[in-house]
């Protein structure tokens, strides 16, 4: 395969690259830069320079330069398929991840147990596998299974 000559991730788009590259992109309402070209799990992509490349880095990468190494791009606007510069941000994966809506962040973001304990220093205790657990619940639990035991 014949790599095209010029170019290289991280820097500016060619013109004619440039050209191609908007002309799958429409700007909507909320200020994203929605990508209409084609996408792989939301994500836009872009053939350029003999490779498929990710459409909102190649964004990013056009107007701010390379991304920092050991950092990726998060979509603020939580919308995969734009590709606003404006609407990215360099971030840790562990930032990235906790920003989403995966189980991780969810669990992350909840401050009390289902009986409606708190998630506090106080009540709560982790796993050697850093799973957090409610205090108030385990002795609960404790509890009744002595009572079971010793009936």
């Amino acid at each position: 395969m014949r790599v095209a000559e010029g170019w290289q991730p991280g820097q500016p788009l060619r013109e004619n690259d440039l050209s191609r590259f908007n002309s799958k992109v429409k700007d909507v309402e909320t200020g994203c830069r929605q990508w209409l070209g084609a996408l792989d799990r939301g994500y836009g992509r872009f053939w350029c320079a003999g490779k498929t490349l990710i459409a909102h880095r190649v964004a990013w990468e056009h107007v701010h330069g390379p991304v920092p190494k050991d950092l990726q791009l998060d979509h603020l606007c939580r919308n995969r398929g734009c590709v606003n510069p404006a609407h990215l941000e360099p971030v840790t994966l562990g930032t990235n991840v906790l920003r989403g809506t995966g189980i991780t962040a969810k669990n992350l973001r909840k401050t009390h147990c289902v009986l409606g304990h708190p998630y506090n220093d106080r009540n709560t205790y982790r796993t050697k596998r850093g799973n957090r657990h409610c205090r108030t619940c385990a002795v609960a639990r404790t509890a009744a299974w002595r009572l079971r035991q010793a009936s």
